[in-house]
């Protein structure tokens, strides 16, 4: 079980949780780091008392440093303070719950060191999950995961003796605000309309993800190399009740699910005392209460953004950097309202095709086809 924790992101909803689990399981806190929330950051610091603090922002860390004054806390800014964070000797676990591709050279830093990384960002497998996986082996790290589906997954899993009895890994969706919904339809929804999601209490950015259906492209593709299987392995299906958060299917036809209140602090929880399990003061789930379980094949037509991640995962490359640098660029233009909801899968489809894929790339080329998709969808918007 986890002694001391540095979270990544802690002023984001997952990082949030995460203390909250902290604070109920007395795991000590080492390290914070947020990316520009002065005020909850030192809430959260005078409440945990890590001995770093760190701020994306230079300015924002300087402010921190000010409030910060009357405490023995040392107080770092910009991506090597967020490096120094994940490497940090006091701390065994990083839970890596930064937003996007910023999470990866962090999230290396912390396998170089040997610690237990309890996964939150997806992006960095998306981008460079031959890297990370092939590092983890190589350091002896530990990689749990947070996202609910994954964790669904590992949880289902544990039985497992021989991963050639896995037939298939199935992911389930909610479908987000849209589901149902023509793509003529969806093509001018507003932001407001697209962070209505029906289950899930999450950033922006995700939940965008999620109205998209990217999200879950995203996954597909964390799956395939957190687990070492085939994209012919992985399916996706619509599950509006998020009760079931995935499921494995062995080669003789029997189906594992795990299930639970959709409420991330039960893959959080599990991430930070795998392979034991501690009581939770949460309530469980009330079979009795739930409403009847569906499930409905994706539209993909509608939702193509799934669809060209699903691609990607076959392609392999620098492709699924690509995918997830436009769609980061695209969101972020969305959220901004430059363009609209329907320019999101166009923009990120043109990135595709513009930006060369390199096969086998070395970290290096991996950061240059995340700054060229970007550039890519800023020329186009």
């Amino acid at each position: 079980m986890t002694q001391a924790i540095s979270i990544l992101g802690s002023t984001g909803s997952i990082g949030r949780q995460t203390l909250e689990v902290c604070a109920e399981l007395g795991i000590q806190v080492a390290a914070l780091t947020a990316h520009s929330n002065v005020d909850l950051l030192e809430r959260q610091v005078r409440q945990f008392q890590p001995c770093l603090a760190v701020l994306y922002e230079m300015e924002p860390a300087l402010e921190l440093t000010r409030r910060l004054s009357d405490l023995d806390v040392k107080v770092a800014y910009g991506l090597p303070g967020v490096i120094e964070a994940a490497a940090l000797p006091e701390s065994d676990t990083v839970v890596t719950a930064v937003v996007g591709m910023a999470g990866l050279q962090p999230t290396l830093a912390a396998i170089r060191q040997g610690k237990r990384v309890a996964l939150a960002n997806k992006e960095t497998l998306v981008c460079a999950g031959g890297l990370v996986m092939e590092s983890a082996r190589q350091y002896g790290a530990e990689i749990v995961p947070v996202d609910s589906e994954h964790s669904a997954i590992f949880q289902c899993l544990q039985g497992c003796r021989d991963r050639t009895e896995i037939r298939k890994l199935i992911l389930t969706c909610s479908g987000g605000p849209f589901f149902g919904m023509s793509r003529e339809e969806l093509a001018h929804k507003k932001k407001a309309d697209a962070l209505r999601h029906p289950n899930w209490t999450m950033g922006e950015k995700i939940t965008i993800d999620c109205a998209t259906l990217m999200n879950k492209g995203l996954e597909y593709i964390e799956a395939m190399r957190l687990f070492a299987v085939e994209p012919a392995q992985l399916d996706v299906v619509i599950h509006r009740q998020s009760i079931i958060h995935s499921m494995v299917e062995y080669r003789d036809g029997a189906v594992l699910a795990q299930m639970g209140t959709p409420d991330m602090r039960l893959p959080i929880r599990y991430a930070l005392t795998y392979p034991s399990r501690s009581p939770s003061p949460q309530p469980p789930l009330d079979l009795l209460a739930c409403p009847p379980l569906t499930f409905q094949p994706p539209d993909t037509e509608a939702f193509p953004c799934l669809k060209m991640a699903m691609d990607c995962a076959g392609t392999g490359g620098t492709s699924c950097a690509v995918l997830n640098a436009a769609n980061e660029a695209a969101v972020g233009l969305f959220l901004k309202e430059r363009i609209s909801f329907g320019q999101i899968p166009q923009l990120v489809e043109q990135a595709l095709e513009a930006v060369p894929v390199i096969l086998n790339p070395a970290l290096e080329d991996i950061l240059e086809a995340d700054r060229q998709a970007r550039a890519a969808v800023y020329d186009r918007a």
